[in-house]
């Protein structure tokens, strides 16, 4: 299988060192961000040149349905099996493959967790253990149960169908249904497989400090000295094993209450940012537009509209 691509609702982030462009997930307010890909023999859809390496800081499951294929994680070239499921956690390096068989079919679902009802209203630190994210602690081969293979297409040609026109009546609830029914199913796969995920536990105890102080000013370094790194070290190693540094996992659980708080609330724009770690509403403005491309107020209009 050829190299997956950001989709359409994909924004640059960052180039680490090496010139390996990572991608964030971008997408309007009220639109769960999922997307899926659907690759077929030769053809792939919205699939970067063939020598485009990347990596992401959204999770990507892969469905080998037919024929096998090969997908390019960190270098090293993973053969896909038909009936065979594959995590790519954030943070991977992806590549492009050999050229696929005419008959190989295979499909990827790319999400944030937000995305999933059951995870939408908790913090980092709990998307990192819970069950349903637990196969995504690392590159993992689930075979699908042969009972459930055509399960497994049926579902994902649904979620593509919604995907593909956000604007019809429920289109979000069916996402969000069919997202949780494979993530579900996964986590059953992966018991039956008789393997017992794990939490890198440095990631664990930087999540935990995020979310006890993402509310104070506190920077890369001084959660750096207190788990006891330098703040260079500990950027490098969560983007090696997240997708994202630190900076941006306290970007992203401030930003996260942001989103809460507008939707939920009539705070006005500088208590939210009194709330949520910055310094004031001028700036809370200025990080959301870079962060979503637009305003905290139009945000909450569309939000709750």
């Amino acid at each position: 299988m050829r190299s997956h691509v950001p989709g359409p609702r994909a924004r640059l982030r960052a180039v680490r060192a090496d010139g390996t462009p990572v991608y964030r997930f971008d997408g309007p307010p009220g639109v769960p961000p999922v997307w899926v890909t659907r690759f077929d023999g030769a053809h792939a859809e919205g699939v970067l040149p063939a020598d485009q390496r990347h990596a992401h800081d959204f999770h990507v499951l892969v469905y080998a349905e037919d024929g096998g294929g090969e997908v390019r994680l960190d270098g090293a070239t993973e053969p896909l099996r038909a009936g065979e499921l594959v995590t790519v956690p954030p943070g991977r390096v992806i590549g492009a493959g050999e050229p696929q068989p005419p008959d190989s079919r295979a499909w990827a679902v790319s999400f944030t967790p937000d995305a999933v009802p059951a995870l939408a209203g908790l913090p980092p630190l709990a998307w990192a253990g819970h069950p349903l994210l637990a196969a995504f602690d690392g590159v993992r081969r689930v075979p699908a149960p042969a009972e459930r293979r055509a399960a497994w297409v049926g579902w994902l040609a649904e979620l593509r169908e919604e995907t593909a026109h956000p604007d019809r009546v429920g289109a979000g609830d069916a996402t969000r249904a069919l997202l949780t029914r494979m993530l579900v199913e996964l986590a059953r796969a992966v018991g039956q497989d008789g393997e017992t995920p794990t939490t890198d536990p440095l990631v664990r105890r930087v999540l935990a400090v995020v979310e006890a102080r993402f509310a104070e000013p506190v920077s890369t370094a001084s959660v750096a000295r207190e788990l006891g790194y330098t703040g260079g070290h500990l950027t490098t190693v969560m983007r090696e094993r997240t997708g994202r540094t630190v900076l941006d996992w306290l970007t992203e659980r401030r930003m996260a209450e942001a989103r809460r708080l507008l939707a939920e609330t009539d705070l006005p724009l500088a208590a939210i940012a009194a709330r949520t770690g910055f310094r004031d509403a001028a700036y809370l403005a200025r990080r959301f537009g870079a962060w979503h491309g637009t305003t905290p107020q139009r945000w909450r209009r569309d939000a709750r509209a």
